[in-house]
């Protein structure tokens, strides 16, 4: 009864062993579909970068603190090379001039929060592939040598190149899309990183302005 048990246990599980190695090929497909995909949206947010340096920092906030009036700061804010979704978060903080110091802080300080989980939310797709790809190419590297090498036994060895092709090919796309994503990823937190920072530079002094 214990053999016939371990037997029937052993054939559940390689029939489901098996089963999903094609799963995990789709998904890996997937992946380096996805990593192309971000591959070009990567060159696409280079090329439309705009990097601040600290003297052009410097220089808009002087303006902002000599400007007359709140239209004169949204108007600076408008022709400066600060990002365009900055640029709109800066401006409400402006139009919020009539509320208290304290409300206005709290008011920038949940515009920040909004805009790391923005870069979280960004961020977080290619990682996902970072972790997941290796772990994806492992187990379409195990799955086919288990009957490969089963046919290596029986002498076939047909079989067994056909399992051997399949190992290699799903580890080269487990590691190449982890790759790729793990180098926009490492990019693009360095950017976001400076941008977040520069970003609350802003912040800071328009509500510094604003105080006075």
């Amino acid at each position: 009864m214990d053999i016939i048990g371990s037997t029937y246990l052993t054939t559940v599980m390689h029939a489901i062993s098996q089963a999903i190695l094609i799963p995990v090929i789709i998904i890996l497909l997937i992946f380096v579909v996805f990593a192309l995909i971000s591959v070009g949206g990567f060159i696409s947010e280079y090329t439309s970068r705009k990097k601040l340096s600290l003297k052009n920092i410097k220089s808009i906030i002087r303006k902002l603190n000599n400007s007359n009036s709140y239209d004169e700061m949204k108007d600076i804010v408008n022709n400066s090379d600060i990002k365009e979704g900055y640029k709109v978060a800066i401006r409400e903080i402006i139009d919020n001039h009539e509320f208290g110091d304290e409300t206005r802080k709290a008011i920038a300080s949940r515009i920040l929060e909004e805009e790391e989980l923005k870069m979280e939310k960004i961020v977080e797709k290619t990682d996902a592939v970072v972790r997941i790809g290796p772990t994806m190419g492992l187990m379409g590297t195990l799955i086919p040598m288990g009957p490969g090498l089963a046919a290596l036994g029986a002498g076939d060895i047909n079989t067994l190149a056909q399992a051997i092709v399949i190992a290699f090919d799903t580890t080269v796309l487990g590691l190449s899309s982890s790759a790729v994503c793990y180098v926009i990823s490492k990019l693009r937190k360095r950017w976001y990183s400076e941008d977040l920072s520069n970003f609350e530079v802003f912040i800071n002094s328009t509500l510094d302005i604003l105080e006075k």
